[in-house]
């Protein structure tokens, strides 16, 4: 239900969502095929942890948030600093999250 109020909102800003996906083989699918520009990252998908699939979004350089009850407590300590979506959210959480990310998904890549 969860995931049809976050399409829902999502097509509501003007996206076009790819997925869901409702368990982890499934987001990393998704993830490998890199059709989108951003992504919103559920932290327990099936009550499996989907850190694996925010590794492969963060070494394709995809913009992502973390969408999760627990707020950043729940994440790893190489995902501080990272967007999180705090459930429940309402559609201006989302829309700022997405606005953010979009922003990161359009910035010119830095060369070192």
């Amino acid at each position: 239900m969860v995931s049809m109020l976050l399409e829902d909102f999502l097509e509501d800003i003007g996206c076009t969502v790819v997925g869901p996906a409702f368990n982890l083989e499934e987001a990393s699918t998704l993830a490998a095929a890199g059709d989108f520009d951003v992504a919103i990252l559920d932290v327990n998908l099936g009550g499996e942890r989907t850190f694996s699939v925010a590794d492969r979004l963060d070494r394709d350089g995809k913009p992502f948030a973390f969408a999760t009850g627990y707020g950043a407590a729940g994440l790893r300590d190489e995902d501080e600093g990272r967007p999180v979506l705090q459930k429940p959210f309402t559609l201006d959480d989302l829309k700022k999250v997405v606005e953010g990310l979009s922003e990161d998904a359009q910035a010119p890549a830095m060369k070192s």
